[in-house]
């Protein structure tokens, strides 16, 4: 059984462009790529302001309780 493999496009360039809807197709790859990696890091960046604003929070409590005794 011999699979004949035909390709949709002749070259890279083709497959960039895409027949003129080349612009319209990578920039959406572009934002949805964008909007994913925000989703990813930003849960990460609000919990290490969250960690470094409670250590900072305890450390103020353990001294105000150090001065009080």
């Amino acid at each position: 059984m011999v699979f004949d493999m035909q390709f949709q496009f002749e070259s890279l360039t083709d497959f960039f462009y895409m027949a003129g809807h080349g612009p319209y197709v990578w920039s959406c790859y572009l934002l949805g790529l964008i909007c994913l990696t925000y989703l990813l890091v930003s849960p990460l960046i609000a919990r290490k302001s969250f960690l470094a604003d409670l250590n900072k929070r305890l450390k103020i409590e353990a001294y105000e309780k150090q001065q009080r005794n």
